[in-house]
């Protein structure tokens, strides 16, 4: 009785595990130019967001210029583009948005 059960549960176990390997299979590189360019893609992604957190620091520093060196109506639009690039920056690295 023991060796049937052994045998039925491989029996279900292994279209189980083939079905997974078949779906995992796609998310690792298959041959040294797909890793390649998936080393490219991450380098390219850790210098957009460099390039993102630069720009806020410096809007930032704009916006604390204040009213000596901006109308009412710069400030308002520094402040929105500072806003846009903090979501930008928060939807690249996967945040949820503020409500």
């Amino acid at each position: 009785m023991k060796y049937g059960r052994v045998v039925m549960k491989r029996r279900a176990v292994l279209p189980l595990v083939l079905v997974l390997m078949s779906v995992a299979g796609p998310v690792f590189p298959q041959n040294v130019q797909e890793k390649v360019i998936c080393e490219i893609a991450a380098k390219n992604s850790l210098n957009t967001l460099e390039i993102i957190k630069k720009r806020i620091k410096k809007i930032d520093a704009e916006i604390k210029k204040g009213s000596r060196t901006y109308s009412a109506d710069d400030m308002k639009k520094l402040e929105q583009k500072l806003q846009e690039t903090r979501d930008l920056l928060d939807k690249m690295e996967g945040k949820l948005p503020a409500k």
